[in-house]
C-alpha cells in the first residue's frame, strides 16, 4: 500500500476483513520482533497507526540504558503486507524506533544505516544498492530416497534433493509479500549430521535494493524461511557453520552504486570504473573491522578458517570465489551496463554471514565505501597491491580468527565508523563488548583438541542469525 491516509488504511483492513495487526520491527539482534492488536476499536487502531507504541527499549538493544528505555515503534504504512503463515486474518506493518521527542532513536541499526547514506550521497551523489545471497541448512530425521555424494547438492533436482518444493514454497511466498528474488537454488552442502539428521544447503537471492529496504527484506526473508520450514515440520540453520567438516552458510552481498541513476561500478567498455576501484579499495582498507559488523559469534570464524568457499585472505580478484572481493562475470553483450540502473554489474563481498544485524553491516559497508571515494589515492593504492589478478602474493593479510580479534580491529578502527555522527559510540562500545564476551581467542585450537565442545558450540548457535 503506498501514500495511504490512516484512515484509507483503516477502511482497507476492514474490507479484507483483517483482525489482528501486528506492528513488527527489526532489533539489534536482526530478528523480526512484533507488537499485536486487534482491530476491532477503531479509535485504538488509528492512535496505533498514526502515533506507535511504547516498548521496553532495553530489552530490544544492549547499549539502551534500563532508566531510559522507553521508546516508541512507528509503523509505516507503506510497508504493510499480509500475514501469509498467520491463522487469523493479519496485516504486518514494518516499525521505525523513534525516541522520546519523535525523532528516529539516534542508535537504532535503522537510523545508523540512514545516516551513513546521507552521508555518503551528500558528498559523492551516489546511491548503494546490494543484492544478498541467503544461504541455510534444511534439517530433517528422514533419509533421502536417492543418496548422492557428500556436498555435490549444487543446482542438484529432485529426486536427488530432499527439499526443492520446499524451497520453491519459500519463493512464492517472497514474491506474495512483496520481496523480489532474482532466483533460488539447491547449494553444494548435503551430509548426515552426528545427530542423525540429513543437513540439505539452500540458497535464496534477494534483488539489488537500496540498502534501507535490503536490510529489511534480509530479516523478513529469515522469517519466511523459518515460517515455511515450521509448517512442514523441518529445521533450518543460517549459523555460519553448522558442521566443522561441511561447507558453512554466509550471505554474499552483490554491491554496485548509481549516480543520477547510471551504474559506477562499470563503464561502457564493460570494465572496472575508478569509482569502483575507490568503493572496493575502501572496504579492503576496513575489512577486518568489517567483520565486526558482519561475522558475529564464534561458528562465523570457524566458517572463514575453513576455506570452503569462503574468503580468509584480505584481496580482492575477478571471479575467484576464494577472493573477499570477487568481480562476477558481466555476460550480457547487448546491455549498456554504465545505464543499468539494476545493478547488473557488480563487484561481490564474501566475508558476511546471516549472524548480522544486517542494518549495522550495511551501515559500514558504507561507511568503508564512503572512506574509499573520499580517500583516493590511498583507496587506488590498496586497491592496486591487493588485486590477486596481477599481484602475485602469498603474504596477503589474513581476517580475522576470532571475535576477539574482530573486537580489536573494531576498537583500532573504531573513529572511521564513529566519524560525522553515524555510529554512535554506545553502540560500538556494545559491539566490542560483546565480542570480547566469547573468550574464543583460542577457539581454533581448543575445538581440534577436544571434539565434544566443538558438538556442545555448533548446537548452541544453531538458531542464531
Amino acid at each position: 500500500m503506498e501514500d495511504l491516509s490512516t484512515d484509507e488504511f483503516v477502511r482497507n483492513l476492514h474490507k479484507t476483513n483483517t483482525k489482528i495487526v501486528n506492528l513488527c520491527h527489526i532489533p539489534e539482534d536482526g530478528s523480526l520482533r512484533s507488537l499485536s492488536f486487534t482491530v476491532r476499536s477503531i479509535e485504538k487502531l488509528r492512535d496505533v497507526l498514526e502515533f506507535g507504541e511504547r516498548v521496553d527499549g532495553s530489552s530490544l538493544f544492549s547499549f539502551l540504558e534500563p532508566s531510559k528505555s522507553d521508546i516508541y515503534i512507528a509503523p509505516r504504512l507503506e510497508s504493510s503486507f499480509t500475514d501469509p503463515f498467520s491463522s487469523i486474518s493479519t496485516t504486518n506493518i514494518m516499525c521505525e524506533y523513534l525516541a522520546e521527542d519523535g525523532m528516529p532513536l539516534d542508535v537504532a541499526p535503522q537510523a545508523i544505516l540512514s545516516k551513513a547514506e546521507d552521508r555518503l550521497y551528500s558528498r559523492t551523489q551516489i546511491v548503494l544498492m546490494a543484492l544478498a545471497e541467503i544461504e541455510f541448512y534444511i534439517a530433517s530425521q528422514r533419509p533421502p530416497l536417492y543418496p548422492t555424494r557428500i556436498n555435490n547438492n549444487y543446482h542438484q533436482s529432485s529426486p536427488f534433493t530432499a527439499f526443492g518444493d520446499v524451497r520453491n514454497e519459500i519463493l512464492v511466498t517472497l514474491d506474495g509479500i512483496g520481496i523480489p528474488t532474482k532466483y533460488a537454488h539447491a547449494e553444494v552442502g548435503q551430509f548426515h549430521s552426528k545427530q542423525g539428521f540429513l543437513m540439505e544447503q539452500h540458497e535464496v537471492e534477494i534483488l539489488p535494493q537500496n540498502l534501507g529496504r535490503m536490510a529489511e527484506a534480509i530479516a523478513i526473508s529469515k522469517w519466511v524461511v523459518r515460517n515455511v520450514c515450521a509448517k512442514h515440520n523441518l529445521s533450518v540453520t543460517f549459523s555460519p557453520k553448522p558442521s566443522l567438516l561441511h561447507p558453512g552458510n554466509g550471505m554474499h552481498l552483490h554491491l554496485c552504486g548509481l549516480r543520477n541513476s547510471r551504474n559506477v561500478v562499470a563503464n561502457s567498455k564493460k570494465s572496472l570504473t575508478t569509482d569502483a576501484k575507490l568503493m572496493i579499495g575502501g572496504i579492503l582498507t576496513m575489512a577486518s573491522s568489517l567483520t565486526a559488523l558482519g561475522n558475529t559469534i564464534p561458528p562465523s570464524y570457524l566458517r572463514l578458517a575453513s576455506r570452503q568457499e569462503s574468503p580468509l585472505h584480505i584481496c580482492w580478484g575477478n571471479r575467484d570465489r576464494a577472493a573477499l572481493i570477487r568481480i562476477p562475470l558481466w555476460w550480457n553483450p547487448m546491455q549498456d551496463l554504465a545505464k543499468d540502473d539494476h545493478c547488473t554489474a557488480t563487484f561481490e563481498y564474501r566475508a558476511p554471514d546471516l549472524s548480522t544485524n544486517s542494518h549495522l553491516l550495511l551501515a559500514g559497508i558504507t561507511v568503508a565505501v564512503k572512506y574509499g571515494l573520499e580517500n583516493s589515492e590511498k583507496a587506488i593504492d590498496i586497491a592496486d597491491s591487493l588485486n590477486c589478478d596481477t599481484v602475485n602474493d602469498e603474504d596477503y593479510k589474513v581476517l580475522p580468527l576470532s571475535c576477539v580479534e574482530a573486537a580489536e580491529c573494531l576498537q583500532s578502527d573504531r573513529g572511521l565508523y564513529e566519524a560525522e555522527g553515524v555510529f554512535p559510540k554506545s553502540v560500538v562500545d556494545s559491539m566490542i563488548k560483546k565480542l570480547r564476551s566469547y573468550k574464543d581467542e583460542d577457539l581454533q585450537l581448543r575445538l581440534r583438541q577436544n571434539a565434544d565442545e566443538a558438538e556442545d558450540l555448533l548446537i548452541r548457535y544453531w538458531h542464531y542469525g
